[in-house]
């Protein structure tokens, strides 16, 4: 591998089998295990498989999460990863953490590699927070006194000094991403990966986050991968980006362009009504309820800025316990941003009933012209279940809002002015 190159995925592919653990008998278990661990071949059972789209119908038992997957990332260079959920994007983050191995292809890289994925990954939760630190720089294989060399500085960044003695299992989500965070950052990797987990923390550590990500980069010479959803982030924190569809690669140029071919064709995919089918349902089968099928009721996906949006969402019911449900409603503009949400009462499900369906009329919305994409959930959200999620579906239904308001043009509106229409407004002149 040259030696500018920091890390290379060839061919690399992921493939799960759905719903089972296993090849389904004895025969083919036994079968397995002669081809792969005495003669040393490919596992014969996991050749066929389609690519991992959702909005499909499968037909096989077997899906890629990932599939041929070849792209280089040059030493010091800030690559954004960016794609709708289900796209592998945090499959090729754990394929490169060693967290799980590749069904096909191999993945080269150069220097230490540290990782933040999910909340509280590589953490023991009985340990303190120092331990901690001292086990993931030991395990990156840092010495003793370099690790003590980094550890006020990860201890301020984290800002956890009161906690620092304190077991990692009593900290909160928000607390456990800034420590991991700064560990990850602060151990001087050479290969920096980070997942869009830092979504957990708040704005002002997301802010402290991003730019020592830069820093790193820029000053200390390190190999960043970045998944986010936040467009403008990696617009700015990112030089190069990759473009995951379906598991597969879409796109590769520069971060700018990447962000613009990612929202132009997830702009392009409208549909007024999108049925979940048993390749999704495999995800939500074993669920208290699951969405089947989500429409929007309006004559066309091009709506006035005073036209009310009304939803139709059909449910069904696999625990006949559950009584009382909530449902949420989210708009996001083309860069992934949320821009309105809606949370409703708690209402009971109707009886004996496995399905049912609920209508949603959103008036006065108020949304500005362009494009946007709509998230939908079922669950239950009250003061004493705290939150709690059926079932979950992002970026299902996307429309556009027309320069129209109140039947009149609207002659002139900056993007710089946002997303809402701020009309009910009193004003008082004296």
């Amino acid at each position: 591998m040259d030696k500018n190159i920091a890390i290379e995925f060839d061919g690399v592919g992921k493939q799960y089998r759905l719903g089972l653990v296993g090849t389904g008998s004895l025969q083919h278990d036994i079968n397995r295990w002669w081809q792969t661990t005495i003669l040393g071949r490919e596992d014969p059972y996991l050749k066929i498989g389609e690519v991992n789209d959702r909005s499909k119908k499968g037909t096989s038992d077997y899906v890629w999460a990932l599939k041929d997957i070849s792209f280089k990332v040059e030493r010091g260079d800030v690559v954004g990863i960016i794609g709708k959920n289900g796209a592998g994007k945090s499959t090729l983050l754990k394929l490169l953490s060693h967290i799980t191995a590749p069904t096909v292809g191999h993945i080269t890289y150069r220097g230490r590699i540290a990782s933040l994925l999910e909340v509280g990954t590589g953490f023991h939760p009985e340990m303190t927070a120092r331990d901690n630190i001292y086990m993931n720089g030991s395990i990156m294989g840092m010495g003793k006194h370099e690790i003590d060399r980094k550890l006020d500085e990860i201890v301020d960044f984290a800002g956890i000094e009161r906690y620092l003695d304190t077991p990692v299992k009593r900290f909160s989500s928000g607390m456990t991403v800034r420590l991991g965070f700064a560990v990850a950052a602060f151990l001087e990797p050479e290969i920096l990966v980070v997942d869009e987990v830092l979504t957990v923390g708040d704005a002002e550590f997301q802010k402290k986050a991003i730019g020592k990500m830069d820093s790193v980069a820029k000053d200390g010479g390190r190999t960043v991968l970045f998944v986010s959803h936040n467009m403008p982030a990696v617009r700015s924190l990112c030089k190069n980006g990759v473009v995951l569809k379906n598991g597969q690669l879409d796109f590769i140029g520069t971060a700018d362009e990447c962000v613009d071919h990612y929202i132009d064709t997830k702009s392009n995919d409208m549909s007024r009504t999108v049925i979940i089918d048993e390749s999704r349902a495999n995800r939500t089968k074993d669920r208290e309820m699951a969405i089947t099928e989500v429409s929007i009721e309006n004559d066309n996906m091009h709506i006035a800025s005073d036209e009310p949006l009304i939803f139709n969402i059909k449910v069904k019911v696999n625990d006949r316990g559950i009584d009382k449900f909530t449902v949420g409603l989210h708009f996001k503009n083309i860069e992934d941003r949320c821009v309105g949400t809606y949370v409703s009462e708690i209402k009971e499900v109707p009886k004996a009933k496995s399905h049912f369906e609920v209508r949603l009329v959103v008036r006065n919305h108020n949304l500005s012209r362009g494009r946007y994409s709509t998230c939908i959930n079922i669950g239950l959200k009250d003061l004493e279940t705290g939150l709690r999620d059926y079932d979950v579906l992002v970026d299902i239904l996307n429309f556009e809002v027309t320069d129209f308001t109140k039947g009149k043009p609207i002659s002139l509106w900056l993007n710089g002015w946002g997303n809402i229409l701020l009309q009910d407004v009193d004003m008082e002149v004296k």
